[in-house]
């Protein structure tokens, strides 16, 4: 067969009795960087000022003096009554005889029916009321303008609508007391403007996130959404519920900046329900303690008598929440983490926690924080096997464990695109490790793998380069072949985490606005103003192509091809030696009249592929999904935000046998029907 020549073979006969769990498709949000920043639909930042004064003095974070008064002042003070952060005064003195306030420079979309403002604040009495607008500061432009009345001396909640006229990158929101106000003489307590919160929503948010965020998700289809991350170990949920104005703010000891403490736990839930997914949350076990981690069991699922459901009802969720899955322990085995310790040291935490959530909820299935190594695995499950329902494992894939660095090296392009193509063989090498583990006592017979994270990642990765390789095409025909292996161990893997959903750090798969945050260095500005635009990696296409599938079994398949080989530096824990050039899954649904066949072509030529039913039809038309691109390079962005994205084609065959033309790092879904067209 000529190298650019290849057969697939099925056979029918040999079908998995192991469903494909939709579960293996699902993605996961971290409080990392700008995650957060970017799946929420505030456009204000340093809404409670938390942040301390660094740019101008007695101003907190983002937030500017908006004033033409030579003599107003400006002060950071504690905070009202439950709130945290801090109150922003704003002395105005009348001689000034102008405006002051505060302004804060944003991007907004249009809104005619008028972005929620919610405006915390109190007054010295002879000011009656403020001015919210939101102008354009290229033009001049008042784009929305509202008065609202100030009604009380102490402190009162305000909410408005702000109706915005159009779109604008370059917007600034203010809020301030207009010149126009009736002036007052200065003596003690007079022209004194105390904020304590200021948030903006769109009309169009769905809850706190972004309408287009939400709709991307929702065409994800993900199957279940994991809350964890290296954040979590430092993170106590009781401090993310109730009112959002009375939580407290918090340090990310993770990441740095202030953990988001606008999507809790209630805030979570109400996203997963409205994706249609199942949740997962990590819990802390690094500072957290068993005691706490049963409550947020409880929290959840719990009934209304019990406290902690008491407590949920009292925050308007009469209902439990039902969350089956919880996770125990996120990259314990990992020196950066808060909690790290030895295997054994975690095993026995991981028993401790595992008691008090099932005498919480007996329920719930539990997952338990595996490693790559697997003296790590072995002495986990050792010690708490009978407490585990999943190992979980994160799977990264990048240059480090090649020798490979992708600056200053002299590595041939070529080189690096067969070593980041060869992920799927890393993968199958953990799953056979574990699974002969597994086999080794009737113990762990019943344990199955959650891959909790995985991705792409061109690490090292510590300096910016212009073009994020975790956006490419080349990524995304890793991440396909990855996700191929999952499928083949899908009697095994039933968990699937794609890391990030948002920003975050370069693979966030959705991708809000021109900004990239590299894995040391945390965000900066990209390459443009166009913060308004979301868009899709490629990589967002994959998960969209194979999630959206009816799958039901693997079907055994036979890859006839070329094959490559992988220059490593290092050893290599994967065989690297006669690679197939085409990394081919097949499936066929439950009702047994669909099959879909993935295949992800690793080389850098086109492959004219015949793909042979074994008689599941005979004749007919078949869809072909085809994610492809000029260039193994080519990357969506802010000004091509659909360069790259899936197709469909029909594809006539006959013979039960489908030709088709499989373009160099592609990526393909073949569906064939059993009656009429597809």
């Amino acid at each position: 067969m000529r190298e650019n020549e290849a057969a697939i073979r099925l056979d029918m006969n040999q079908v998995g009795k192991d469903k494909i769990n939709p579960f293996l498709f699902g993605h996961f949000v971290e409080d990392i960087r700008d995650h957060m920043d970017a799946m929420l639909a505030y456009p204000l930042k340093d809404m409670d000022f938390e942040s301390p004064d660094e740019t101008y003095r007695g101003l907190s974070g983002s937030w500017r003096p908006y004033t033409n008064g030579k003599s107003t002042r400006y002060a950071l003070e504690p905070a009202a009554k439950h709130h945290s952060g801090h109150s922003q005064m704003v002395r105005i003195y009348s001689d000034d005889d102008g405006y002051a306030g505060l302004c804060q420079a944003i991007a907004v979309k249009q809104d005619l029916d008028g972005y929620h403002l919610a405006v915390y604040a109190r007054a010295s009495v002879e000011i009656k009321y403020v001015t919210a607008e939101i102008a354009d500061k290229m033009s001049g432009d008042v784009l929305g303008s509202v008065r609202i009345n100030l009604t009380s001396h102490d402190w009162r909640h305000y909410a408005v609508r702000l109706t915005v006229l159009r779109d604008c990158e370059h917007a600034e929101f203010r809020v301030y007391v207009p010149a126009e106000h009736e002036r007052w003489l200065d003596h003690v307590s007079t022209g004194m403007l105390w904020l304590d919160h200021i948030s903006l929503l769109p009309s169009d948010s769905s809850g706190n996130v972004r309408k287009e965020v939400m709709e991307m998700t929702k065409e994800l289809n993900a199957g279940m959404m994991r809350l964890a991350g290296n954040y979590i170990s430092a993170y106590h949920w009781k401090q993310a519920i109730g009112p959002v104005l009375e939580r407290p703010c918090v340090v990310n000891e993770a990441w740095g900046g202030w953990t988001n403490k606008y999507f809790g736990t209630d805030e979570f839930i109400q996203f997963c329900r409205e994706l249609g997914v199942e949740p997962l949350i990590c819990v802390n076990d690094g500072s957290g303690t068993p005691e706490e981690a049963a409550e947020w069991v409880e929290y959840c699922n719990g009934a209304s008598d019990t406290p902690m459901g008491r407590l949920r009802a009292e925050n308007g969720h009469p209902e439990p929440y039902e969350v089956k899955y919880w996770e125990i322990g996120n990259e314990v085995w990992g020196a950066w983490q808060v909690g790290h310790c030895s295997a054994e040291a975690f095993a026995e935490r991981y028993v401790r926690f595992a008691k008090a959530m099932k005498a919480a909820n007996p329920g719930i299935k539990l997952l338990g924080c595996g490693d790559a190594r697997m003296d790590w695995n072995q002495a986990l499950i050792e010690l708490a096997a009978e407490h585990m329902d999943y190992l979980t494992l994160h799977l990264y894939h990048g240059y480090n464990r090649f020798g490979i660095h992708d600056r200053g090296d002299l590595t041939p392009k070529e080189d690096r695109f067969k070593a980041m193509l060869s992920y799927p063989e890393w993968t199958r090498e953990s799953i056979r490790q574990l699974r002969e583990m597994f086999g080794t006592s009737p113990r762990y017979a019943h344990l199955k793998l959650a891959i909790t994270e995985y991705n792409t990642m061109y690490y090292p990765n510590t300096i910016r380069k212009g073009l994020p390789n975790e956006h490419t095409l080349e990524a995304a025909a890793a991440n396909a072949a990855n996700l191929n292996e999952f499928i083949r161990n899908s009697d095994v893997v039933e968990i699937g985490s794609f890391s990030d959903l948002v920003n975050g750090w370069l693979g966030g798969c959705i991708r809000v606005g021109d900004y990239y945050a590299d894995q040391f260095r945390g965000k900066s500005a990209g390459w443009s103003d166009k913060s308004l635009t979301v868009y899709g990696t490629p990589s967002y296409y994959v998960m969209k192509m194979y999630a959206n599938r009816d799958l039901g079994y693997v079907v055994q398949s036979y890859t006839y091809c070329g094959s490559f080989k992988v220059n490593s530096r290092v050893p290599a824990a994967a065989s690297l030696e006669h690679l197939p050039n085409l990394d081919v899954v097949a499936c066929v649904n439950v009702t047994g009249d669909k099959l879909t066949v993935f295949m992800v072509n690793r080389s850098l030529e086109d492959i004219l592929t015949d793909v042979q039913l074994d008689g599941f039809a005979e004749s007919g038309t078949a869809h072909l999904l085809e994610l492809t691109a000029d260039d193994y390079e080519s990357i969506n962005s802010v000004q091509h935000p659909d360069l790259v994205t899936s197709v469909s084609h029909e594809v006539p065959f006959a013979g039960s046998q489908v030709s088709c033309r499989l373009r160099a790092s592609s990526v393909y879904a073949l569906e064939v029907s059993r009656q009429g067209d597809n």
